[in-house]
């Protein structure tokens, strides 16, 4: 039974990739850290004792605390930012809990940089798979990420002047790899490979490159990303609108594949 004050693993990972999902607030100690380097997916690693700084950032948010085993360090530190007026929650079992149930961890090595509000860039006008990555970064990733179009030709460079981390070019560290989209490299390389990202990954991928036979869902999502590029010619706003549009597929793949509707059927 879940008690007072703490979140079960599984719950928390209902709520990631949604836009429902507390903060992850990952207070690890250094050298446990270095032991076991990865993070619950969108956990920002913050000094336990230095919490009071990010409490203006986390108002108006719940938070979920992670330490390595669920006990002093994360207890202490929700308990701390609850006095601070902020819902706080401690993850039960910590990281090595999460890790046991076999839930999906990023690797620290796959982060381009510690630290909060990570700096990506790419091509503008985006469609498919440059709407689908931002979104599982947000999602699952770094919810503060920020994104940066520009033309082809400037992306790596950009990237190197700005401390950005480019995608969806070739030579870029996140690209197509064979016939897998982007979407997929990082579904992969953020160890993320669950049964409802793969899914999505599936319809991204048949959809970003004209394989609409690898999924029924392909062809509807290749019809309202070229709308929404109709729709927005800025590319933010473009990004934006379709974040909400990964969010119901998400779900769809994640426990709503089997709903039906039939109208007829209401009608009678």
């Amino acid at each position: 039974m879940t008690r007072f004050n703490t979140i079960s693993a599984h719950a928390l990972m209902r709520l990631i990739g949604t836009p429902r999902s507390p903060r992850v607030i990952d207070v690890t100690l250094d050298e446990d850290f270095a032991d076991n380097p990865f993070l619950i997916p969108t956990a920002q690693r913050f000094p336990h004792d230095d919490l009071q700084q990010l409490a203006p950032a986390l108002s108006g948010q719940s938070v979920v605390t992670v330490c390595q085993k669920g006990l002093k360090l994360s207890q202490g530190a929700a308990a701390l930012l609850r006095t601070l007026g902020i819902p706080a929650e401690t993850l039960e079992g910590g990281n090595l809990g999460w890790q046991e149930l076999g839930l999906p961890r990023v690797p620290a090595t796959s982060l381009p940089a510690p630290g909060r509000g990570t700096l990506w860039v790419t091509r503008h006008r985006p469609r498919i798979d440059r709407i689908a990555c931002p979104w599982l970064i947000r999602r699952f990733v770094d919810p503060q990420a920020r994104f940066l179009f520009v033309s082809p030709s400037e992306v790596q460079g950009v990237a190197d002047r700005f401390g950005a981390t480019a995608f969806d070019v070739p030579g870029a560290p996140w690209t197509h790899i064979g016939s897998a989209c982007t979407f997929d490299s990082m579904v992969a390389g953020f160890g993320l490979s669950t049964e409802p990202l793969e899914r999505l990954a599936q319809i991204v991928r048949g959809a970003d490159t004209d394989r609409p036979d690898l999924a029924p869902e392909c062809a509807g999502l290749l019809a309202l990303s070229v709308g929404l590029s109709r729709t927005f010619s800025r590319d933010l706003e473009q990004l934006e609108a379709g974040l909400p549009l990964y969010d119901a597929l998400y779900r769809w793949a994640r426990d709503g594949q089997n709903e039906v509707h039939n109208s007829a059927q209401v009608a009678s």
